[in-house]
């Protein structure tokens, strides 16, 4: 994976367009089945409720960012093997993005009014790193997967444990994003630098901490 980074035609500029779109703005659709389908409805308090609202809130902007990171490495990525994985990749996100939006809805709660600034930073961060070289795009994928599945797993400890439906969608979302960064690491990522990870955990703290909120 090396040469200069892939210049993006007026074709794929379009797509993205077209794709911030659909991701920001209309009702996503998943390719799989929704991992919550078969599980039980137990009752849940009011307070239990609102809990797993804001944390399933949490989870459907963090989905919104990763289909702007992906779209962004994406879009500069040098090698078509390299977006081919990177687009894999976004579709089962839209599967996560699909299925917190129906929890979110089904709990009473709202999706984050800062969805628009996550995507927007997701994307320049994207574009970022996949300038640099395919390898740290790489790289910052596998980063990415390693932080999300531990702040789903940090999830797993605080969801009410009568909501089955949150938990067995959350446990989806975990398994999925630690594929993607086993498959990343097997493409011959790069380490991040510690300063570019300890980056992105801020990012990511500011992300959780203003999601919740708003």
């Amino acid at each position: 994976m090396s040469g200069r980074p892939a210049l993006p035609d007026v074709d794929r500029l379009i797509s993205l367009v077209d794709q911030s779109l659909r991701t920001l703005f209309a009702t996503p659709r998943a390719s799989r089945l929704n991992p919550a389908l078969d599980c039980p409805q137990e009752a849940l308090s009011e307070a239990e409720r609102h809990l797993s609202a804001s944390l399933m809130r949490v989870n459907h902007s963090g989905e919104i960012a990763a289909q702007a990171l992906y779209e962004g490495q994406a879009l500069v990525a040098r090698d078509p093997g390299l977006r081919d994985m990177l687009r894999r990749a976004a579709l089962e996100e839209t599967d996560h993005l699909a299925w917190t939006q129906s929890r979110i809805s089904e709990l009473g709660g709202r999706t984050s009014l800062l969805n628009p600034l996550w995507y927007s930073g997701g994307l320049a961060m994207g574009v970022a790193f996949g300038l640099v070289g395919d390898r740290w795009n790489l790289g910052f994928l596998v980063e990415t997967e390693r932080q999300v599945e531990a702040h789903l797993a940090s999830h797993q400890g605080k969801l009410p444990a009568t909501d089955a439906k949150s938990h067995a969608i959350v446990a989806q979302m975990k398994d999925d994003e630690a594929q993607h960064a086993t498959a990343a690491r097997r493409a011959g990522a790069a380490e991040l630098p510690a300063p570019a990870r300890a980056a992105m955990r801020a990012a990511g703290r500011v992300l959780s901490g203003l999601s919740r909120l708003l």
